[in-house]
């Protein structure tokens, strides 16, 4: 029988508990050498992993095992939060108001505390997503512009992506890529990501002369990688 690529099975927390509905993704790898488990806490499911040959009834096995830790799990994950009116998404680490105006004009824009959307309502979340990216572009050209001066270099490139497990990158040819979530988290906290995502166009490594590096530029290095850690997850969530 083809393993599904994802559904949903019933489990049970505890014996005297109703079954709760619980999302599955399958995933088969030719490097796995035990069936494994993970929460996926951008999707809000289990991810099990089978071996090639592995049956999946090893994988039903092991989520009855967990049942108890993977619902105490997912539901402590933070709430979807999709881009409809009404809904609220934080920018700079402040919360707006998603507010449709189909009378008015200029895709999206900020405006008392809200974020304005004119035009049908069946393209408000493409135009949240739209606005969200210029200005997260707009807020890591405005950082990086110091730091690179600082440091007396300066990128090939800045790019946006939408990455799950980095929030920055330097490559070889000296481009930044960052996340466009970034522009939901405070604005001390997507400073240090570009201060950190800079200093790698002088040091191209996590060497101690990096980090004095970074030190020069910010002093948010704990508390931005504090705050990324306990609140990275739901930004994933946003949108």
């Amino acid at each position: 029988m083809p393993l599904p690529e994802s559904e949903t099975i019933e489990l049970r927390r505890d014996p005297l508990l109703p079954p709760e509905p619980c999302p599955v993704v399958w995933r088969r790898s030719t490097r796995a050498r035990r069936v494994s488990l993970r929460i996926d806490p951008v999707e809000g499911a289990v991810v099990i992993t089978l071996p090639q040959r592995a049956a999946r009834r090893h994988g039903l096995e092991l989520l009855s095992e967990h049942a108890g830790w993977i619902m105490q799990r997912l539901g402590s994950l933070a709430p979807e939060r999709p881009f409809e009116p009404g809904a609220v998404v934080p920018i700079g680490g402040t919360d707006h108001v998603i507010r449709h105006d189909p009378s008015r004009r200029g895709a999206a824009f900020l405006e008392d505390g809200a974020l304005v959307v004119t035009g049908d309502q069946a393209f408000v979340a493409r135009r949240v997503k739209d606005f969200l990216r210029a200005e997260a572009l707009r807020r890591i050209g405005i950082a990086a512009r110091p730091h690179a001066e600082a440091l007396g270099v300066a990128p090939r490139a800045i790019r946006l992506k939408d990455t799950r497990t980095r929030w920055g990158s330097c490559a070889p040819d000296r481009t930044l890529a960052f996340s466009w979530r970034l522009v939901l988290a405070p604005e001390w906290v997507l400073d240090y990501v570009v201060a950190h995502e800079v200093a790698h166009l002088r040091e191209m490594n996590h060497s101690d002369r990096f980090w004095a590096l970074v030190e020069t530029l910010t002093s948010h290095r704990h508390a931005a990688t504090e705050w990324l850690r306990r609140h990275g997850a739901a930004l994933q969530r946003v949108g």
